[in-house]
């Protein structure tokens, strides 16, 4: 008797490494139940997308994603932010399955078992303990909390995700123990403001082996470290307590490394940005930082033509560039973001005001950056191998996260292997780039 083949699922996941852990742990029960993951929409018995509705430029990627997995297939299941407003899907394809919001895991595994019903059959029921990623195997998103108690006007993210929602310590420590346990050799940080884990919880503690771990920041970065990973935060909100994660970084127990959203530098923008922790002390705050870890590398984002935003907060901007040297940079030219308060504040600014300060804004980085890594030249730095090519390797320092950060090239006297870590002799540097040779394994 011939055996019924496992249905088949292609999946599209948009958006941020929330949502990619979101789509992780989709794939993950989808994998347990007895699915398969197909690579392509056509032939496949179902697609589903995991939509980003942040920006409008992300809704647009979104509907058009759809609208591939809907003229490829016809069997669309929609989940993710997008989701949690599904009017504009509706209108666009009223054909697809299932709308869902994010973290809806149950309602996208039922709107599959309607659509496509499970095989049961326990040989196709296993899948790793550590579960099914879609980054490489040597390193993963660890995910701690979902959803934000901050109410910044231009965001919307808690109308989509909902207020703080922390995982309790010795859960988060035993996914990380077993991503570990599978190889992975670096475990980024992430959640929508890492540094407000375990508000909600009051700091409660939980079993963690031997012993109770607080839900707070320093305690789950310090055990983190202990894991022999390396330990990546993003998403760290400035608040005075992360501090107290700087001797860590010292220490060598997490990487010294802070991704911080500080979004704008001048007091008037950060006032109509409702942004927390916005203060001015910043500056002085950063040279200690980096006075008690010289290592330390600092990842921002900013918002440039936010509304209300003249040439003078502008100027301050990059007026403060200079004096904080943040090492790596992302800039955005300010867009209305349906349903967020923004969009009714005063002084809107033109399109061509927002492309010419973004301009200004890189170019100005670029000098920074490349600044930053020429002190380099001549050291030795540590880094984590990606890709490997005929004659050169592809890999990241400790300062570099995979996709948004800059790149370490590397030749070799021996093969070099995906997820290895050497130390490399940094011989020049380019704007975002460092190049360099193996000199230790």
């Amino acid at each position: 008797m011939q055996q019924a083949a496992a249905p088949k699922i292609s999946f599209v996941s948009l958006g941020c490494p929330k949502a990619l852990v979101d789509s992780e742990r989709i794939i993950t029960r989808l994998r347990a139940e007895g699915y398969e993951l197909a690579r392509q929409h056509d032939g496949a018995d179902l697609v589903i997308v995991n939509t980003c509705g942040f920006l409008d430029s992300a809704k647009q990627e979104s509907l058009a994603a759809i609208g591939e997995a809907m003229a490829s297939n016809g069997k669309v299941i929609v989940t993710g932010c997008m989701g949690a407003e599904p009017e504009q899907i509706e209108q666009a394809y009223p054909g697809v399955l299932s709308i869902t919001g994010p973290q809806q895991y149950e309602s996208v595994l039922d709107a599959v078992h309607r659509a496509k019903p499970a095989l049961h059959n326990p040989h196709l029921d296993l899948v790793p303990e550590q579960g099914i990623r879609l980054t490489p195997r040597h390193y993963a998103y660890l995910k701690i909390s979902e959803g934000c108690n901050n109410r910044c006007s231009f965001c919307i993210i808690p109308k989509l995700r909902g207020d703080l929602v922390s995982r309790p310590a010795a859960e988060v420590l035993r996914e990380a123990e077993k991503l570990v346990a599978a190889g992975v050799k670096e475990l980024l940080v992430i959640s929508q403001d890492t540094s407000a884990y375990g508000v909600d919880l009051k700091y409660a503690e939980s079993t963690w082996k031997d012993r109770s771990v607080r839900a707070k920041f320093i305690d789950l970065a310090r055990e983190l470290g202990e894991l022999g990973a390396w330990v990546r935060l993003h998403y760290v909100y400035p608040y005075p307590h992360v501090d107290e994660v700087i001797g860590l970084m010292a220490e060598g127990k997490v990487l010294p490394y802070l991704d911080i959203p500080f979004q704008h530098a001048s007091p008037d923008v950060l006032k109509l940005m409702k942004r927390p922790a916005a203060q001015d002390k910043t500056l002085d705050r950063i040279k200690r930082w980096r006075a008690e870890c010289p290592e330390l590398a600092l990842r921002s984002t900013f918002i440039v033509g936010f509304p209300g935003e003249t040439e003078r907060d502008f100027e301050f901007l990059l007026d403060w560039l200079d004096e904080a040297e943040i090492d790596r940079l992302g800039a955005f030219k300010y867009e209305p973001v349906a349903g967020a308060p923004s969009n009714a504040i005063e002084g809107q600014v033109s399109d061509e005001v927002k492309q010419d300060r973004w301009n200004r804004l890189m170019s100005r980085q670029q000098a920074i950056s490349a600044r930053r890594l020429k002190r380099k030249v001549g050291t030795r730095q540590q880094v984590i191998i990606d890709e490997i090519g005929p004659t050169v390797a592809k890999g990241r320092s400790k300062a570099d996260a995979p996709e948004i950060d800059g790149s370490v090239y590397l030749t070799s006297r021996r093969p070099l292997r995906v997820g290895e870590i050497v130390t490399a002799k940094i011989d020049r540097a380019d704007a975002y780039d460092l190049h360099g040779t193996v000199a230790g394994f």
